[in-house]
């Protein structure tokens, strides 16, 4: 067992939230301090653009847990606490009302915050991001007097958003740089076939675009002008452009930041004392070539599971496999493995029947399986990376061969 006496984590968000749990759940009897910029309990992210939006939960529906919870588990809440600096010889985190937080152990779960929009009108009143529940109570607030969104960015949480928008009968534009939809994150075949989806719901796509400004009267947005000359009407303009990962306190702080803070396979930083996990860290994974950062909460959740395990004295490495998922209108995307960059695309099913995978290689080698309402598919994707199964691309192509077969 650790010994450990107390250990603070900058971050109130899923894997902060399931580090104290786990922590607890390991035997760790110490001081527990969970430290927030957020006025909110700990609450689920993923709803945001989806139920909580369409009204399928509520405020109260999105928290991990209720308040009872933290007094039980003798866990500390710093709820609208923003730190200021890491004080790592003296072992303190230093916030902003001047308190001081003396801490053995720090872990560094401090997220990551959406890109800004750097055009003309970017700061009207209606200019919109959708990341946190403050913005997601905004947009609820808004919606049901919305006639015309425009949506800058084709990726997961853009999607979600035009579904949503879209099932409300508001009229959806989404302009993308890219010349389809979730370029970064998935296959050709995939995105074609949400895009298809997508427009047959009556979704507006505007592709290989951007936003040259957004326009505005009486300091409210009314309209959106594309690179391109385009004038598209908007009510409210959702801006979802990608996220940075918070490191500015660790890089003040000393610790090493490259696309993220640098841990290692336990999540330890160059100085013991301090861990970082989540979408903030850069860190070794064994289905990836390189350290990697990945966004996505089972990634915060296991690293969370894996750094409690060492906090406790049974280290072991971390070694997870990723996976992520979208839900956009009656579309279920789940992707199992690192699926990009791939050089090829194997797909089985039938897209013309909504559902279907795609199992991607690079130089032959299998990396992982998107499925679209396949959850079988999924499932069986993750068994087979786990094993280390090296699946073949004219295995994936054979419709006739059960690929469950290859697991015994």
């Amino acid at each position: 067992m650790s010994d450990l006496s107390s250990i603070v984590i900058l971050g109130t968000g899923q894997g902060g939230f399931q580090l104290a749990m786990s922590l607890r759940d390991e035997g760790f009897g110490g001081r527990i301090v969970m430290v927030g910029d957020e006025a909110f309990l700990p609450y689920q992210r993923p709803p945001l653009s989806k139920a909580f939006l369409s009204g399928g939960t509520d405020e109260e529906g999105v928290l991990l847990r209720p308040p009872g919870y933290f007094e039980e588990h003798r866990i500390e809440l710093r709820t609208a606490a923003r730190a200021v600096r890491i004080d790592r010889a003296a072992r303190k985190l230093i916030l902003g009302t001047g308190e001081e937080l003396d801490y053995d152990h720090l872990a560094l779960a401090t997220g990551a915050r959406n890109r800004r929009l750097a055009v003309e009108g970017a700061d009207l009143a209606g200019v919109l991001q959708l990341r946190d529940l403050a913005e997601a109570i905004a947009i609820r607030g808004l919606l049901s007097a919305l006639r015309e969104v425009v949506v800058i960015g084709a990726g997961f949480i853009g999607l979600e958003f035009a579904a949503t928008a879209r099932a409300k009968g508001i009229e959806v534009t989404v302009i993308e740089a890219a010349a389809r939809p979730m370029a970064r994150a998935i296959s050709q075949p995939m995105s074609e076939f949400f895009q298809i989806k997508h427009q047959a719901a009556g979704i507006g796509f505007r592709f290989g675009d951007g936003v040259r400004r957004i326009l505005g009267e009486a300091g409210r947005a009314v309209g959106v002008e594309t690179i391109s000359g385009e004038i598209i009407p908007a009510d409210l303009v959702l801006v979802g452009i990608g996220i940075l990962p918070n490191v500015e306190l660790a890089a003040d702080a000393g610790l090493l930041v490259e696309d993220g803070i640098v841990a290692d396979e336990f999540l330890a930083t160059a100085d013991p004392a301090v861990s970082a996990f989540g979408d903030c860290a850069r860190a070794p994974n064994r289905y990836a070539t390189a350290p990697i950062r990945i966004e996505s909460v089972q990634n915060a959740v296991d690293q969370a599971r894996c750094l409690a395990q060492r906090l406790t004295g049974n280290p072991v490495p971390y070694a997870a496999l990723p996976w992520f998922w979208s839900d956009q209108g009656g579309l279920k995307l789940q992707i199992a493995g690192l699926t990009t960059p791939h050089d090829l695309a194997v797909a089985r099913g039938d897209p013309a029947g909504g559902a279907f995978s795609v199992y991607c290689f690079r130089d032959g080698r299998y990396l992982g399986t998107e499925s679209v309402n396949r959850v079988h598919d999924y499932m069986l994707a993750r068994r087979l990376l786990a094993a280390g199964i090296a699946l073949s691309p004219s295995q994936a192509a054979d419709t006739g061969l059960d690929l469950k077969s290859l697991l015994t």
